[in-house]
């Protein structure tokens, strides 16, 4: 049964096209068709998805995904949760997980997906939430690096919230196996800007609404490996999509 949500009280000053794109695929009983996320990169260049594979149940992850949440263990932090996907067959397994994400309607679909969860980012987390065994950075969501420049002192944050021994799992978007003419003019003028190649800048829309722009980082694993070194974090394994040649998923642990 699909628990019930309130329409979204999105404003001019508070967009939330991401949650409500989540509130509109959960409302339809997780249907594909129904919701899609439109993201807009700055050249012009539109991505659309549908929603639905941020709802998918646990028996249908994908084998990156699974690879990911066998290997997450003891106090989990689910940074940037969505809808849950990933934390939900965390809990299954007995794990004590928390989900945040900075989206309000995001945040409504995981806890109506089961899923503890704060409306808030990492530099907003409560001080007394304790620390973790574990940190998650799924749903390509090492994009949250965002930059060579803000992405280690991201990783040194993290590493304040995970134990000693602790491990950080994230999966990321390769850049140099696109070989798109767009995408490739798009990394050329990112070079000239001196940024890296797969810094993308970007913003989420759905129907009127838009997001503020932000930057969002693809990278190859090298390429996390380097901005790791210096942080309390090394890179110590990795697997990647059987189809990664044509999208450049992975997903990489490391270890604090």
């Amino acid at each position: 049964m699909v628990a019930a949500l309130d329409e979204p009280s999105a404003t001019a000053l508070n967009p939330d096209p991401f949650g409500n794109v989540l509130r509109r695929c959960w409302k339809a009983g997780r249907r594909p068709g129904v919701a899609f996320e439109v993201t807009e990169r700055d050249d012009g260049f539109i991505y659309v998805l549908d929603a639905v594979r941020y709802l998918r149940s646990p028996d249908r992850l994908s084998p990156l995904d699974q690879w990911a949440c066998m290997r997450a263990f003891g106090r989990v932090l689910d940074v940037g949760c969505g809808a849950g996907r990933h934390a939900v067959p965390l809990m299954r397994r007995g794990l004590a997980v928390t989900g945040i994400d900075p989206s309000p309607g995001a945040v409504e679909v995981a806890r109506a997906n089961g899923v503890p969860t704060l409306c808030c980012s990492v530099d907003d987390l409560p001080a007394d939430l304790g620390t973790f065994d574990t940190v998650l950075l799924m749903g390509h969501n090492l994009g949250l690096l965002e930059s060579r420049e803000n992405g280690a002192p991201f990783l040194d944050r993290l590493a304040s919230l995970v134990n000693p021994g602790g491990c950080l799992i994230g999966s990321g978007i390769d850049p140099y196996t696109s070989l798109t003419p767009e995408d490739l003019a798009y990394q050329a003028r990112n070079r000239a800007q001196d940024r890296m190649a797969g810094q993308l800048r970007i913003r989420i829309r759905d129907r009127c609404l838009s997001s503020q722009w932000f930057d969002y980082l693809t990278l190859s694993i090298s390429e996390l490996g380097s901005l790791a070194t210096g942080t309390a974090w090394a890179v110590t394994e990795s697997e990647s999509a059987a189809d990664y040649a044509r999208s450049g998923d992975y997903v990489a642990l490391l270890r604090r």
